[in-house]
């Protein structure tokens, strides 16, 4: 084997020769036919958003091109030889006449980089083809990412080349020579246009396909209406596994083929080829060596103008793809890739030219514009036609949309400052301390965002709100929002540790915070109080409202709100969503729930429920008002709410509808329903409308964080979804659209299953801070069109409504909130008893809705285990039950086998099972409270022990709050009742049957003393 880069070892000197190899046949070729066709470059465009400092790239360049010395030749006769000159890097306003430059190979550079500045920054790598190949260009561009992320470039150090590596290769089986190339087809051009064209043109379709030269093959021969032979470049690197060189190491295949063969057929003479190894045959080309550059360029023209001449040419087309290139490797500090694509060049002997590049789940072709208005024209229908045979034109677009109409240009403190004006005494807020009318909450909104603008809040910023369903906690909201900041809502019932990581995480320099909040905000933010601002307000020096207008008023694209969710990697996510969302969502469920002044929605969920901005949003700006509940939902609270509030309209889950029921509640003048969060049963939206009645509306609304509280919807009909395992979830709203994608990012046929992709004015922003997980959700479609990749799946169902079928991933939904297991992972791995863990969602029993429970390795407790998780997350992150392992079971491929885990609860039962003598000492009350369980937990009253856990053996807390009210009503009794009551807060902590048991016999004693 004959070595090109080093010479042999002398006593002078080990050291290397500079990089150096021999020009091969192929690349003698391209140097001539240059001269036919110039510049003969392959060339690769990245455009994208943000900044690339020009010093930086040249960097990154002379990094890259050192690993890859295959961008630094130039030629000295028939020999590259590293210049160790870095390829040029060239500053330009316009791509426009750049990839028409030559590229000089004797001098150089053979190859340079060219920045396009502008609002749509990009970059166009350039080399000429007589030194690398597609593949070997993709590594070096690869490789100038890297350099400019400050990684080590992988390096492409090989001087092999295409005829060395076939040397090589002789003897393995491969074909002997290739099939001459005579001129015998037809061009799909008229030919009379200039050979160096008038530019590029291209189609971008969804997804990443499989078989798309075949299918281009099939689309373009069917287009053309006559025999083809088509030209496929295959990449030699492939028999050599790990070779990294950059040289040309890319020679063609060629199939023949018929209008209306099927791309199957094409597909199959592909394989067949590359089974056979046909690549490696050897050509005529070696020939050409013989003749110096001139007189082979000469030959070369003379042939080009006989073939054009005669209308006949050695191939139809050359198809190639540079496959499917992956969005991290070409990011950089202030510089996201949005596309990536080729520029190819015409070539001598073959008309057409086509390309394909997946980036991004978009395909782009590209091919060289012909030249004339008639080819230009042909060319465009020979890109439909491929376009279409890769997803047809019927497929495209959304799997269904709404109506679309003009957004809102007012934001949301410009609505409720209309609505203040129509209806300035109306009542706005009303709960335990009393009411509050539209103009007092303008008032007292007013003096917040004065003090917020003192403390420098103002757009831009944002605003931490930690703080319960109170009159306060809704007037620092709309503060906020007058300030022109962005409220960031925490939830008082989280861990101190989460709040501290949030506010840290959002970068948010104030938190306005309820007087018992106040201890709980770290030194790093300042808390205002939003009682003393109440008290500030009230003195004798408050401002009138309107006299301290905001000068920095938010507009549409100002961030409203962001609110976090469950993390995949341990860490939650911030969502931003923006005023002009918002906006947008609260038009059209005005509209689509006829909210107005008579609607009052009961508010009982969390501010840091994206779900609850639909109670306290769309009555304050229609008229209505909002029913505040501060204290958490049991028997007594929701009665109240539900009987005598006043309240005629709610949102909730499914899982709120399931303990009203099992609380016997009888609802009273409700007249809407919006039920969110998770799958809505056919049989509990049954049940709900026969408690509310039937003139009750219930609507199914579904919509992750990312496209602001809800986007599609449905109206439940008792006569056709009843029966339905699950009530469809509909149609989208105004300004929505709905994609249905398969895994390849190709759209579905209808009926058909598909993730869910969402467009539409309700798209959040992104996520604030994760650039990496934002460009990873949301992405642009062919089209340009904006989507959110949700990972729900979905149908859309023969009478044309979307039904929900589920997770692509193993993201669960406890009590409404979307989680993420993988945080609840990490969460458990820091306990310094805990090698390692895993979270997944199962039901505690059939029929029964999946909680969280966690498996672990180590020799931390149960008990142990879930108080430390309590400390540093919400509680519906927190496990219901835990199981101790020696080892995990293990799939084929080393990963943990989910599906083999035990069943954590019938584990945990009989870890709890208790002793014979435990059950002989048991009195009447005891035994009474463990049958309840029984019944709420499908369990055998044997298997309870004064020590077991409601929680731990599987009851959610909804269930646990049926429990409660179970005691209270078959046990304690009427007079006793109210105490127990009072002790549920107390309970719902550690709710163990001797804890129960407990406080009901004290509740009973006072009963007993009243009788």
């Amino acid at each position: 084997m004959t070595t090109y880069r080093h010479s042999p070892p002398t006593d002078e000197s080990l050291r290397p020769l500079p990089f150096r190899r021999p020009i091969s046949p192929n690349e003698w070729i391209y140097l001539a036919g240059e001269r036919l066709i110039p510049p003969f470059a392959i060339q690769i465009a990245i455009e994208g958003t943000g900044t690339i400092p020009t010093e930086e790239l040249r960097k990154a360049v002379d990094r890259s091109a050192a690993a890859c010395p295959g961008a630094r030749l130039v030629r000295l006769g028939r020999m590259w030889m590293d210049s160790g000159r870095a390829p040029a890097v060239r500053t330009v306003r316009s791509f426009a006449t750049q990839s028409s430059q030559v590229l000089d190979t004797r001098g150089g550079p053979s190859c340079e980089v060219v920045l396009r500045k502008g609002e749509r920054p990009a970059l166009l790598f350039r080399a000429h083809h007589a030194v690398m190949d597609g593949r070997g260009v993709l590594d070096w561009v690869l490789d100038t990412f890297r350099a400019l992320r400050g990684e080590e470039p992988l390096g492409a150090p090989s001087p092999l080349y295409d005829l060395a590596l076939l040397q090589e290769l002789a003897g393995t089986g491969r074909p002997a020579r290739r099939s001459r190339l005579t001129p015998r087809f037809r061009s799909p051009f008229t030919g009379t246009g200039s050979v160096r064209g008038g530019g590029w043109l291209e189609r971008m379709v969804d997804g990443s396909h499989s078989a798309v030269i075949a299918k281009a093959a099939a689309a373009l021969t069917d287009a053309t209406g006559d025999r083809a032979r088509v030209m496929v470049p295959v990449d030699l690197r492939r028999h050599r596994r790990g070779l990294r060189s950059t040289a040309n190491l890319s020679l063609p295949v060629l199939l023949d083929g018929r209008p209306g063969d099927p791309w199957e057929e094409w597909h199959r003479r592909l394989l067949h080829a590359l089974e056979n190894h046909c690549e490696l045959a050897l050509g005529e080309e070696r020939a050409a060596l013989r003749l110096p550059l001139g007189p082979l360029s000469t030959a070369l023209g003379l042939a080009q103008v006989a073939t054009r001449a005669l209308g006949r040419y050695p191939c139809t087309a050359l198809i190639t793809h540079l496959g499917r290139i992956e969005e991290k490797e070409l990011q950089a500090p202030g510089f996201e890739a949005t596309e990536v694509y080729s520029l190819p060049q015409q070539v001598p002997f073959v008309p057409l030219a086509l390309v394909a590049a997946e980036f991004r789940g978009v395909t782009r072709l590209t091919m060289p514009d012909p030249g004339t208005v008639r080819d230009t024209q042909r060319a465009q229908g020979l890109l439909d036609a491929v376009a279409e045979k890769l997803v047809p034109k019927a497929d495209r677009g959304p799997a269904v949309k709404g109506p679309r109409l003009h957004g809102p240009s007012a934001t949301l403190t410009r609505m409720l400052h209309r609505q203040v004006e129509r209806t300035p005494e109306a009542v706005a807020l009303t709960g335990p301390e009393g009411t509050l009318s539209y103009a007092e909450l303008d008032r007292r909104s007013d003096a917040v965002a004065a003090e917020l603008r003192r403390h420098g809040a103002g757009r831009g910023s944002v605003v931490g709100l930690l703080g319960g369903r109170t009159a306060a906690a809704i007037t620092g909201l709309w503060g906020i929002l007058k300030a022109g900041a962005a409220y960031l809502p925490l939830d008082p019932r989280h861990p101190r540790t989460r709040i501290a990581s949030i506010l840290a995480d959002s970068g948010a320099g104030l938190c306005l915070v309820g007087r018992e909040q106040q201890d709980r905000i770290g030194p790093h933010c300042r808390a205002p109080v939003l009682d003393d601002l109440m008290v500030a307000f009230l003195s004798e020096d408050a401002p009138a409202s309107g006299a301290m207008p905001g000068p920095g008023a938010p507009t549409p694209q100002d961030l409203a709100y962001v609110i976090y969710t469950s993390g995949s990697t341990g860490r939650p996510k911030g969502v931003m969503v923006e005023h002009g969302a918002l906006a947008d969502y609260a038009c059209w469920a005005i509209r689509r729930y006829r909210i107005d002044e008579d609607s009052r929605f009961g508010m009982f969920t969390s501010l840091a429920f994206d779900l609850t901005g639909t109670a306290h949003l769309l009555p304050l700006l229609s008229g209505g008002s909002v029913a505040l509940v501060p204290e958490e939902p049991d028997h007594a609270t929701l009665t109240r709410l539900l009987t005598t509030s006043g309240a005629n309209a709610l949102k909730l889950t499914p899982a709120h509808l399931e303990l009203i029921a099992a609380l016997g509640i009888r609802p009273k003048g409700f007249r809407l329903l919006v039920v969110g969060g998770e799958q809505l049963r056919g049989a509990t939206a049954a049940r709900a409308q026969e408690m509310f009645g039937p003139d009750c509306r219930i609507i199914n609304e579904y919509g992750p964080t990312e496209a602001t509280i809800g986007c599609i919807v449905h109206t439940f009909d008792p006569r056709r979804d009843a029966d339905r395992n699950a009530v469809p979830i509909g149609l989208p709203t105004d300004n929505t659209a709905v994609h249905l994608l398969g895994p390849s990012g190709i759209p579905v046929p209808p009926g058909e299953t598909g993730e869910i992709h969402l467009a539409g004015t309700q798209l959040a922003r992104g996520y604030l801070g994760r650039p990496d997980l934002t460009r990873e959700r949301f992405r642009n479609l062919a089209d340009g069109t904006r989507v959110y990749r949700t990972g729900d799946r979905a149908r859309l169902t023969p009478d044309g409504v979307l039904e929900f079928l589920g997770r692509t991933d193993d993201q669960v939904s406890i009590r409404g909130h979307r989680i993420e297991p993988g945080e609840v992972d990490a969460a458990l791995e820091t306990h310094p008893d805990v090698t390692r863990a895993v979270a997944v969602a199962r039901p505690p029993r059939p029929g029964a809705e999946p909680v969280l429970c966690a498996y672990i390795t180590g020799t931390a407790t149960p008990d142990g285990l879930r108080e430390h998780v309590a400390r540093l997350l919400p509680s519906y992150l927190v496990p219901a039950a835990v199981c101790v392992l020696e080892t995990f079971p293990l799939t084929t491929n080393g990963k943990i086998d989910t599906a083999a885990l035990p069943a954590a609860f019938s584990t945990a039962q009989t870890t709890q099972a208790p002793r014979t003598d435990d059950q002989s000492r048991r009195d009447p009350l005891e035994k009474d409270v463990a049958q309840i369980w029984a019944r709420i937990l499908e369990a055998d009253p044997q298997t309870i022990h004064p020590d077991s856990n409601f929680s731990h053996l599987g009851g959610d807390s909804l269930e646990l709050l049926t429990m409660l009210h179970q005691v209270a009503r078959d046990l304690v009794g009427e007079h006793g009742k109210a105490a127990f009551e009072s002790k549920h807060r107390d309970l719902i902590g550690r709710p163990t049957l001797r804890r129960i048991c407990e406080a009901a016999r004290a509740c009973t004693a006072q009963n007993d003393l009243v009788e």
